[in-house]
């Protein structure tokens, strides 16, 4: 989920490769997406000069083709969430399922703007809502879960994990507006803390009465306080704001590290404890264990 990076040439120059970063929301599709433009700006320039209906129907498609893009990215980013996640619900909303629609209606206008030919353009529109989904499939159709635990448990970790990685988008956003490598790497190191906890609690649900005013109220106020820091720094560059920023994440930062390790020593002990309870069932069963 994180990695480790830094170097010489990192912003702190120090050589450090103790800096860590979230990798979960990079767009590795952003060049496969891109695809989808180029078409867009041909169909309007070739539709231009061959009057009105023809360049409405070319502007229509166009703006469909667009759109689909859009929501390309967005649905494989909800993907990549879902996948990096044990305990997740399916997207609500079926972004790239209504994408490879939108393509699909922007072929269609795209062949009816230029041969005036109902039957043709549906065909063409019907083969590209199939190359669409054949390139990049469909959104995930089922929540997933682990097996063992039962469905209100998982539930209640799917609302708080989902409450969770809204703040951290949201923190996210905000720092990003500020162009500012150092505080994107600070955040970045909080938010991969945070997601280690969120981690721990999607792999045993039972962590979850521990860990829920961390990943509800606290990332809450995380979010809270970033953004009144944004607007304060954006206006004003004000160095003392900046310290008291990055102080509370590293404060932020080492309760989440050192509740987390809480709930995974306490695992460990229940699980020593199980496993000493079913040594002394099966040695009093005559069964012995070396």
């Amino acid at each position: 989920m994180a990695k480790k990076f830094g170097g010489k040439f990192s912003p702190d120059g120090s050589g450090a490769t103790d800096v860590v970063t979230d990798d979960r929301e990079v767009d590795a599709s952003a060049g496969r997406i891109g695809v989808l433009f180029p078409p867009a700006i041909v169909l309007v320039a070739t539709t231009f000069s061959d009057g009105p209906v023809s360049l409405i129907v070319g502007l229509v498609g166009a703006a469909a083709l667009v759109s689909s893009a859009w929501l390309l990215g967005e649905g494989l980013r909800a993907e990549a969430a879902y996948n990096a996640r044990k305990v997740a619900r399916r997207p609500a909303i079926p972004r790239k399922l209504m994408a490879s629609a939108l393509t699909g209606v922007g072929v269609a206008l795209a062949s009816y703007a230029h041969h005036a030919n109902i039957p043709a353009a549906l065909l063409y529109g019907i083969a590209g809502v199939a190359v669409h989904v054949a390139a990049f499939g469909l959104d995930p159709m089922r929540d997933k879960r682990m097996q063992g635990i039962d469905t209100f448990q998982q539930d209640r970790v799917a609302r708080v994990v989902d409450e969770a990685e809204s703040h951290l988008s949201v923190m996210k956003d905000q720092i990003d507006g500020l162009n500012d490598r150092a505080l994107d790497v600070r955040v970045g190191a909080f938010q991969a803390a945070a997601r280690k906890m969120i981690r721990t609690v999607e792999e045993d649900p039972r962590d979850l009465t521990g860990a829920r005013k961390f990943l509800g109220v606290y990332l809450m106020g995380a979010k809270d306080a970033t953004i009144k820091f944004v607007d304060v720094y954006r206006r004003s560059k004000n160095k003392e704001a900046r310290t008291d920023y990055e102080a509370l994440l590293g404060d932020l930062e080492q309760n989440f590290a050192a509740r987390t390790n809480k709930m995974l020593l306490d695992d460990k002990s229940d699980m020593d404890i199980e496993i000493k309870v079913l040594r002394d069932r099966l040695h009093r069963e005559g069964v012995s264990i070396k």
